[in-house]
């Protein structure tokens, strides 16, 4: 088989399927006696796998789940499965965190800071998110939330107002939502006393993680078949 025919059942360049190989994506390839690359069909089975986990896991890990299958790995690609499965769970955790502080939000003109139980600090509230305490310095720069000092120490102190607002905006930004925009949204969500400004949007959420879990299991089935048909020798053979 040429890279081009690997190319055409995908709709890829043939670029692309020699970058997949030497990547490690896909097992290195024999050569003719004129240096052209020969590929079997283990190369396509390996083709369709790694496109199979794509949508679920993205491209850096997808593509570190092959090179690990492909290097007689199998420990770590489960790592890395294991990582993105807990990583969707940290998602689904962080939107309900959202629903539920959205639900918690005061009537508009009730003063929220008075009666927040508790606050916490930079660092704790960046740990707890998986970012960068810079990152929360930058968001305050941005207007999206406006964190209180410590009359003592200075430090910066999120109440639950600004936690749930930090939250949110960890959401919005993980969808790809841009500062600005952020603060229009939480503008509006303040304003409005609830969450209806965004029902559509967290429902968006929702489906999209929901299609990214659904992904992964049509990926592991892939994974699965691919691992098996390589251990008997047989990947990619007639019924392919």
């Amino acid at each position: 088989m040429r890279p081009i025919d690997l190319a055409r059942e995908h709709g890829l360049s043939t670029q692309a399927v020699r970058n997949y190989e030497d990547a490690g994506i896909l097992p290195p390839a024999e050569r003719s006696p004129s240096g052209y690359r020969l590929y079997a069909p283990r190369h396509a089975a390996a083709l369709r796998t790694f496109l199979a986990l794509l949508p679920g896991h993205g491209h850096a890990t997808a593509g570190a789940i092959m090179r690990a299958v492909n290097g007689d790995a199998t420990e770590e690609a489960l790592r890395l499965i294991d990582e993105s499965h807990t990583q969707l769970a940290g998602d689904r955790r962080t939107l309900e965190e959202v629903e539920q502080a959205l639900r918690g939000l005061a009537a508009p003109g009730e003063p929220e800071r008075g009666r927040e139980p508790g606050v916490t600090f930079i660092g704790p509230l960046a740990r707890r998110l998986g970012i960068r305490p810079a990152t929360l310095r930058t968001w305050e720069r941005a207007g999206l939330v406006t964190p209180r000092r410590d009359p003592h120490t200075g430090y910066r102190s999120y109440a639950a107002a600004d936690v749930r607002d930090v939250l949110l905006a960890h959401q919005l930004r993980r969808g790809g939502t841009g500062l600005r925009q952020i603060a229009r949204v939480l503008d509006r969500v303040r304003s409005a006393g609830g969450p209806e400004p965004l029902q559509a949007t967290l429902l968006e959420w929702r489906a999209r993680l929901t299609a990214r879990g659904l992904a992964m299991l049509t990926g592991a089935a892939a994974l699965d078949a691919y691992l098996t048909a390589t251990s008997a020798g047989t990947a990619g053979t007639a019924e392919d």
